[in-house]
């Protein structure tokens, strides 16, 4: 099953033990488009600096979450679209997005598969959308 991950669920369940074993299940193949994923990149190191400040994880800890987390890139068990793929099908993603039309890029990647998402911007969108709850159920089943 492919599934195109938005970045609201790439931040939360990367950092999450139980996120990157979603990530790496082999019935799942995560595509996450390219812009996503500089936001992600940012955002986790942003949240593994708030946590650390705040005394949840050690520095090495936080970097080693951190190696894990850009293992599964290399590792291509989250695998980033680049740009040139999707762009060309901004304006029909950007229409289907009036709410938030930023959130283009998973659209533009899931305009034949499904999106992982906690936004509710996404509903209504045409495309097939899955929660981490219910994608977690449904692959246990396989």
């Amino acid at each position: 099953m492919i599934v195109v991950v938005d970045v609201s669920v790439i931040v939360a369940e990367l950092l999450r033990h139980r996120g990157r074993e979603l990530f790496a299940h082999p019935n799942l193949r995560a595509v996450v488009a390219e812009d996503q994923w500089d936001e992600a990149e940012h955002e986790i190191t942003k949240r593994l600096a708030t946590i650390v400040g705040q005394g949840r994880l050690a520095v090495d800890q936080a970097k080693a979450l951190h190696d894990a987390i850009h293992a599964l890139v290399e590792d291509r068990v989250i695998e980033i679209i680049p740009r040139p793929v999707y762009e060309h099908m901004e304006p029909i993603a950007r229409r289907r997005v009036p709410r938030d039309p930023d959130d283009w890029p998973p659209v533009a990647l899931a305009l034949d598969v499904s999106i992982l998402t906690s936004d509710h911007d996404f509903l209504g969108c045409g495309c097939p959308s899955w929660t981490v709850d219910t994608l977690r159920t449904e692959l246990d089943q396989h």
